[in-house]
């Protein structure tokens, strides 16, 4: 089976507080999933389990950033099924205001934050052979925005990071799924306001995070579409010849 169900283990949700994480976690729990939901608000958290009918939705306050949190929360669940690392900072700073400190801390959030919690749920993931991690992207590393440095550069890195999470994992644990979702533009406090109501968004991005087909390891799509890699000439030159044209997957909701 390569469809996660709500048998399988509970599905982890970072920045479960609002935004498109509420959104996911609300989209999950209609599919009767157990949901962890991490944040950094209780109070936030508890208006998210309001609005979760059908499955389990479990609060946990937590900072990301702290490696040693992480690993003793994650220490405490069940068989982890699935992990969405979707929590991130947007500081507006312009580069001449920033500090080390204030940079520091978007990274240790952006970056930091994807490398612990995945890192914690893979020490449960790679004893069972079993696994979907899906990091929510963006393409903010290619065309930065003028004042976002920090989130530009966390955000690029944290792409390298499941690039290089993939290189180590994918040959010994094929069965741990890993890849990117770019969800687009949002219509959160992070996005923008005619973006797409997260509520749409969640519904590509769960369908995604459910399926541990093995041939999606190291795919990125962005909203519903599989964005296809790069071809070289003489890849465009076999297509050519072989009169064959790829086609990007596409999600069913």
């Amino acid at each position: 089976m390569t469809k996660i169900t709500p048998q399988d283990g509970i599905v982890i949700v970072t920045g479960a507080s609002a935004g498109l994480g509420r959104a996911l976690a609300v989209e999950l729990c209609r599919r009767e999933f157990q949901v962890l939901g991490i944040g950094r608000s209780q109070e936030a958290l508890n208006d998210t389990h309001l609005i979760c009918k059908g499955g389990e939705f479990r609060p946990l306050v937590l900072d990301i950033a702290d490696a040693t949190a992480v690993d003793q929360a994650f220490a405490q669940l069940g068989p982890i099924s699935a992990l969405i690392n979707n929590a991130a900072v947007y500081p507006h700073r312009d580069f001449l205001d920033e500090t080390p400190a204030s940079f520091q801390a978007t990274l240790g959030v952006n970056l930091g934050g994807v490398f612990n919690c995945s890192q914690a749920a893979l020490r449960d993931m790679t004893q069972r052979g079993t696994g979907r991690i899906l990091n929510v992207a963006t393409f903010a590393d290619l065309n930065p925005l003028p004042a976002s440095m920090g989130y530009s550069v966390s955000k690029g890195a944290a792409r390298i990071l499941t690039r290089a999470m993939i290189a180590d994992l994918a040959d010994r644990f094929p069965d741990i799924v890993i890849g990117d979702w770019m969800p687009g533009m949002l219509q959160t406090r992070m996005g923008i306001p005619n973006g797409t109501p997260p509520e749409v968004s969640a519904q590509w991005g769960v369908a995604l995070a459910l399926n541990r087909d093995p041939a999606l390891m190291g795919a990125v799509f962005e909203m519903g579409t599989e964005i296809l890699p790069p071809r070289g000439l003489k890849g465009k030159l076999k297509d050519l010849i072989l009169m064959r044209r790829r086609k990007p997957r596409v999600l069913s909701v």
